[in-house]
């Protein structure tokens, strides 16, 4: 594929996320068409005399934009995630919670419920989980004397399997009338209570950690081959290594603390980005990046609007995720 194909690839992308994201706004039980919509972004920015109820604003600025920026947020880092670790384990079966910074937030999250947090507090406390279960992760293999590679999988799913056992506890503590469907539907994943406090919470953490990964992402090239020839291109692997870890932890955790558990699209996403694009990853990233955003989008979307009541978007993305994945793997055997 040429440099130019790959590019037109990019645009056409920027496009339909684009498109993505004023659609969804007239999703959900209270509707905003595109002319409301238009009018009431673009009364922020120039005086518009208003001729709509306030009731479209609050819907606008209070629920469907942060929910949307929400989506395209945590779609890009759990897509992003997956991406850098299938390439530094060499394992296209990897996902984001290889390291156990699922398990660790989710633990948090159950924690903080279970302790009667409000929202914040249980926000805080997964992303917190999160960051703790990967530390564990990186001391223990650190003390190991083997293949670092091995080792890190090997930690990762021990104290992701310590901190999900952790989470049954209180789910099997937890007062069955009132926590315990919280715990579960929270584990479920949902976009349902965010906020625009939510998302000034997020953003940060996110970005920190994705602008690094974007920044090295010729290196992440070099770190996908075997550790002596990476070694041999000048490439210094376990620095390399320790900055993919901490800024892939950062925006998985800061995802899982607003969203709860979301499946499959840091396995799925990448793989059909190298179907499209290939495996470089100077390319790999930003398409990665643009659909896993989409395709987050697009899957709250049929939460919100396929039924009255709102399904988990755990649950869609395993339902769709799952089948597409087997799809993939049919229609690509060789890679």
């Amino acid at each position: 594929m040429s440099k130019r194909e790959r590019k037109d690839y990019i645009y056409i992308f920027i496009i339909l996320l684009i498109i993505s994201f004023f659609i969804s706004f007239g999703i959900g039980r209270y509707p905003v068409s595109i002319d409301q919509l238009l009018k009431v972004l673009s009364s922020k920015i120039f005086p518009i005399e208003k001729n709509w109820p306030d009731t479209i604003d609050t819907i606008v600025f209070q629920v469907r934009l942060p929910r949307i920026i929400g989506a395209i947020l945590v779609g890009a880092s759990l897509s992003l995630s997956g991406a850098v670790y299938q390439g530094m384990f060499k394992n296209p079966l990897v996902s984001p919670d290889i390291l156990g910074v699922s398990s660790g937030a989710a633990f948090g999250a159950a924690l903080a419920i279970y302790l009667s947090f409000n929202t914040v507090g249980i926000q805080i406390t997964s992303f917190i989980f999160g960051l703790i279960a990967v530390g564990l992760v990186y001391l223990i293999s650190s003390k190991i004397k083997e293949e670092p590679i091995i080792s890190l999988v090997i930690t990762g799913v021990l104290v992701g399997s310590i901190f999900t056992s952790l989470t049954s506890l209180i789910k099997y503590l937890a007062d069955t009338e009132d926590k315990l469907p919280t715990i579960t539907f929270w584990l479920m994943g949902s976009l349902s209570s965010i906020s625009p406090r939510d998302i000034k919470v997020i953003v940060v953490p996110i970005i920190l950690g994705i602008i690094p990964l974007f920044i090295l992402r010729w290196k992440l090239n070099v770190l996908s081959l075997e550790e002596d020839e990476a070694k041999t291109l000048g490439l210094d692997t376990g620095k390399t290594r320790i900055i993919v870890i901490i800024c892939s932890t950062l925006i998985t955790a800061a995802s899982v603390s607003i969203s709860g558990m979301i499946g499959w699209i840091g396995l799925v996403i990448p793989h059909l980005s190298r179907m499209i694009v290939g495996p470089d990853y100077r390319i790999l990233i930003p398409t990665t990046l643009l659909l896993g955003s989409t395709y987050l989008l697009l899957i709250d979307n049929i939460a919100r609007g396929l039924t009255t009541v709102e399904i988990p978007l755990g649950i869609l993305t395993s339902l769709i995720g799952a089948p597409f994945f087997i799809f993939l793997l049919l229609t690509n055997k060789r890679s």
